[in-house]
């Protein structure tokens, strides 16, 4: 979903990008953009994306994630003064909509991301996944002037999937539908939350689709499947393909829930930011609409599929340890990306296997030899 056909002009961008662009308002001159949650892994790079593309952003961010704060370093001494930081939390309203004020578009990307952490303490995931996201739309709403909102919501919508028959193949499940099997899930499929998590960012996903309806707000909507790549901090909770990479790259065993024949289609961080831009550019022609974003059907790879290419790449077994299923886990979640490409118009994203060699060498340059992450050992010595 990166690579638009007939190549980029300026900043990386395809020339019926540069079109879209113009018609959408996006414009390097029309004030700073917004990205709450812009340390973390997919919104430091869009940040980065912004930044390269000419905008000043301002990166929303209370830096209280492992890794979040490097990232931050990183945008900063990429891009300088266009990187301005406001450490707040989405909860703050007066916060909000401070950063709102000047704002041309808002990329909303904070949020609580665990299942795990949601069952531990629904209420504070309550508190960051929806009373957040109200604050970030009714600062757009007071502030009147159609600024664009562009959420990040998940997969997990549509709840764990159990009524999908499934036969199991190798190490994979898929459908027993082929069509199901060659299309993957559309955005026609009913929303069912399952866990705390589910409901506190699917209700954040129907929030945003109606500040649309009822108050003319442009927004969109990213139902995201897995997404991967650099800047990538991943930990058992979320972010699994860079967790796997990293205990792999340390000799470490990993946990598996489930018997690891759960399957997902995993997109590479690039083509998912490109997709982000095209919805701000496009945002006049997509408001008030969902979007399923993943790799598809062609990117579709299970947990022990993905763990023996990893071998693969690593030249190490990795040891294995089994436990229960999580509540809520699908075993099996593709998207269908085909509403996206074509109302987006996007290109095929990068392929799994390469992408995900790439993330292995960006994580043992990051991390060094020994696969320790470089700052770690040096706050060590």
């Amino acid at each position: 979903m990166g690579r638009p056909p007939g190549g980029r002009g300026p900043g990386g961008r395809s020339p019926q990008g540069a079109r879209d662009a113009r018609a959408g308002g996006m414009s390097a001159r029309g004030g700073p953009v917004l990205v709450t949650g812009g340390a973390g892994f997919i919104g430091c790079n869009i940040a980065d994306r912004l930044a390269c593309d000419g905008h000043e952003v301002i990166v929303f961010d209370a830096l209280t994630r492992e890794g979040v704060a490097q990232n931050l370093a990183w945008l900063k001494a990429r891009h300088g003064a266009k990187i301005v930081h406001l450490g707040a939390d989405t909860r703050d309203g007066r916060a909000v909509d401070e950063a709102v004020r000047e704002a041309q578009a808002v990329f909303h990307m904070a949020a609580q991301v665990a299942v795990t952490t949601s069952l531990a303490d629904p209420v504070e995931d309550f508190q960051i996944n929806v009373q957040g996201a109200l604050n970030v739309l009714e600062a757009v709403r007071r502030k009147g002037a159609r600024t664009p909102v562009i959420f990040a919501s998940t997969n997990k919508v549509y709840g764990d999937l159990s009524d999908v028959p499934l036969e199991l193949s190798g190490d994979a499940y898929r459908p027993v539908d082929a069509a199901l099997r060659v299309r993957g899930v559309g955005e026609h499929r009913p929303l069912d939350f399952h866990t705390p998590y589910g409901c506190s960012k699917g209700a954040a996903d129907q929030y945003v689709l109606d500040y649309s309806r009822s108050f003319g707000v442009p927004t969109c909507v990213m139902r995201m499947s897995c997404i991967y790549g650099p800047r990538q901090m991943g930990t058992e909770d979320q972010g699994w393909v860079a967790h796997f990479l990293i205990r792999a790259l340390e000799g470490q065993p990993i946990s598996i829930y489930g018997d690891g024949r759960q399957v997902r289609d995993i997109l590479n961080v690039a083509d998912a930011v490109e997709a982000y831009m095209a919805a701000w550019r496009r945002i006049d022609a997509v408001s008030g609409r969902a979007f399923n974003l993943g790799g598809g059907p062609n990117n579709a790879v299970s947990l022990m599929q993905l763990l023996g290419y990893i071998e693969e790449l690593t030249h190490r077994k990795v040891e294995l340890a089994f436990a229960g299923w999580r509540a809520g886990d699908q075993r099996y979640y593709v998207s269908d990306p085909s509403l996206a490409r074509r109302e987006l118009a996007l290109a095929e994203p990068l392929e799994w296997r390469t992408g995900v060699a790439q993330l292995a060498q960006w994580l043992t340059a990051e991390r060094g030899p020994k696969g320790v992450r470089r700052q770690r050992a040096e706050a060590l010595s």
